[in-house]
């Protein structure tokens, strides 16, 4: 017959109860939690905060900009603007 503080297995009720209960707090991510480097985690957010306080404070898409030709999107901007003032009657070629 069993003891009342282990399964039928064998497993140690008390143990488990014990290993639950201190995980149960947040053990999201505890996978690999080993194997994570905090000071080296701590200083790369460091530099990345340092980095981004020295740069321009309006860095949202800046992964990008150096793909973006302004020029040509500024001609793009105008021709846009001809075409709608065109549509709408306002072109100088409609007031003749």
């Amino acid at each position: 017959m069993a003891n009342k503080n282990q399964t039928s297995s064998g497993t140690s009720i008390q143990h488990v109860k014990q290993q639950n209960a201190g995980s149960s707090s947040s053990s999201y991510g505890t996978e690999f939690a080993s194997q994570t480097d905090v000071a080296k985690v701590k200083q790369q957010n460091q530099h990345s905060a340092s980095a981004s306080k020295n740069s321009s404070s309006s860095s949202y898409g800046t992964e990008f900009a150096s793909q973006t030709d302004v020029a040509q999107v500024r001609q793009q901007n105008q021709q846009s603007e001809a075409k709608k003032s065109q549509a709408s009657g306002h072109g100088q070629n409609s007031q003749q």
